[in-house]
C-alpha cells in the first residue's frame, strides 16, 4: 500500500492507477475490526481501495472529546498493511489539506439532522458533511463504505450525496461486535476496565427490547431499556428512540408501526465520561 498525505498527490495517484471501481473507506483512525471489515468488503468489490485516516475537528462539539480521541497512526498503518494490496492507498492528511480555507458551509438535512445525535451533538453532522464531501471531492470514489453502528450518519451521508449530486454509491455494512456483544468503537479503548465489563449490557438490553416489541408498547420498552442499563451502575442513557428506517422519525406508539417494516432502536449511553452508541433492527410481525 502507499501512504499519501497530500490531496493533490492522492488525486494524481488515483489518476495514474486508472483502476475502476475505486472504493473509499473514511476513518478517524484508532482502527479496529469494524473498520477492517469495511476495508475487506471494499477490497472484494473494488480494483483500488483508498482508506483515509483523519480526525476531523469540525464534527466534535466537545473539545475534550476531540482532545482525548485515540490516535494510533503507526498501529493503524500496520493493521492496514495486512489487508490492503500493493496499489491501494492510505490517505493521512493534516488539517490544511482538508481545510485549506475555512469551511463555512451549512447543510440542511431536515429531520435527519434534528433527532438523536443531531439533537444532542449540535453541529456534529454539519462537520461530518463538510469533511465527507471534501474527501469525496478529493478521492472521487465510485463506492464508499460506512458502518451501520453510525446508522444516523449513514442516512445523513446518503442525503448529502443526493443533495450534492455525487455519483458515489454508499455501501452500509453490518455492525461488528466484540464477543460479549459490545459494538466495536474506537472509544471502547478509553473505558475503564470496570465500565468495559459493564458495557455489554447495552446490546443485551437492546436485544431484549427488540423481542418485546411484539407484546409491549413503546413507552414500556423505553422504560425497560433505561431502567435496565442504568441500574447496572456507572452507565447513563442519554436517549433511546425507536425510529423508522428511512427518515428516522421517532415512533412513540406501536400503533404507528407497520408490520414487516424495519425500524431501529437507537441508543446513546454515557459510560463514565465516554459516550457509546448502538442500535438494533426490529420488526412488528
Amino acid at each position: 500500500m502507499k501512504v499519501i498525505r497530500s490531496a493533490d498527490e492522492l488525486k494524481a495517484q488515483i489518476k495514474r492507477e486508472a483502476l475502476f471501481p475505486v472504493g473509499f473507506v473514511p476513518t478517524m483512525g484508532a482502527l479496529h475490526e469494524g473498520h477492517l471489515s469495511l476495508v475487506r468488503i471494499a477490497a472484494k468489490e473494488c480494483s483500488l481501495v483508498v482508506v483515509s485516516i483523519y480526525v476531523n475537528p469540525a464534527q466534535f462539539n466537545n473539545k475534550d472529546d476531540l482532545k482525548n480521541y485515540p490516535r494510533s497512526l503507526e498501529a493503524d498503518l500496520s493493521m492496514l498493511g495486512k489487508v490492503l494490496a500493493k496499489n491501494d492507498i492510505v490517505f493521512t492528511p493534516d488539517d490544511k489539506e482538508i481545510y485549506p480555507v475555512e469551511d463555512k458551509r451549512v447543510f440542511n438535512f431536515g429531520n435527519l439532522g434534528n433527532v438523536m445525535e443531531g439533537l444532542y451533538r449540535q453541529g456534529h453532522f454539519n462537520g461530518v458533511a463538510q469533511v465527507v464531501s471534501r474527501l469525496f471531492e478529493i478521492a472521487e470514489p465510485d463506492l464508499a463504505y460506512f458502518g451501520l453502528k453510525d446508522l444516523q450518519q449513514v442516512a445523513i451521508i446518503k442525503e448529502m450525496v443526493r443533495q450534492k449530486g455525487y455519483k458515489v454509491r454508499i455501501v452500509a455494512a453490518p455492525i461488528i461486535r466484540e464477543n460479549d456483544g459490545l459494538a466495536m468503537s474506537s472509544r471502547n479503548r478509553l473505558l475503564t476496565q470496570e465500565l468495559r465489563n459493564k458495557a455489554p449490557v447495552i446490546y443485551n438490553t437492546l436485544s431484549v427490547a427488540a423481542s418485546m416489541i411484539q407484546n409491549c408498547d413503546i413507552p414500556e420498552i423505553k422504560n425497560y431499556v433505561v431502567r435496565t442499563i442504568e441500574k447496572t451502575g456507572g452507565l447513563s442513557v442519554e436517549y433511546f428512540e425507536i425510529v423508522d428506517d428511512k427518515y428516522l422519525h421517532p415512533v412513540n406508539a406501536k400503533s404507528e408501526m407497520k408490520k414487516r417494516k424495519s425500524y431501529f432502536g437507537c441508543i446513546a449511553v454515557w459510560a463514565g465520561k465516554i459516550r457509546l452508541i448502538d442500535n438494533i433492527e426490529l420488526q412488528l410481525v
